[in-house]
């Protein structure tokens, strides 16, 4: 997240010096564009491998409940 908070500041200070640059603003907001599109891409990274590894614990959680149902069942029926 860190990395995400440090692109969103180059965008913002590439805004800034647009405002303050009026010769060249154009190329300015381009490249505070190009970092928040950065920053997007590395946000929807993180969350991907969050939920990634989310859904990998709740399938082991799955596959372990279901092994203690079948146990409980065995122990029942003998």
């Amino acid at each position: 997240m860190y990395k995400v908070r440090r692109l969103r500041a180059m965008g913002s200070l590439c805004r800034q010096t647009a405002a303050y640059n009026p010769a060249e603003r154009c190329r300015f907001v381009a490249e505070a564009e190009y970092w928040e599109h950065l920053a997007e891409h590395e946000l929807a990274v993180h969350f991907e491998e969050c939920n990634a590894y989310r859904f990998s614990d709740e399938a082991n959680v799955c596959t372990s409940a279901n092994s203690n149902d079948t146990r409980r069942q065995t122990i029942v029926a003998a």
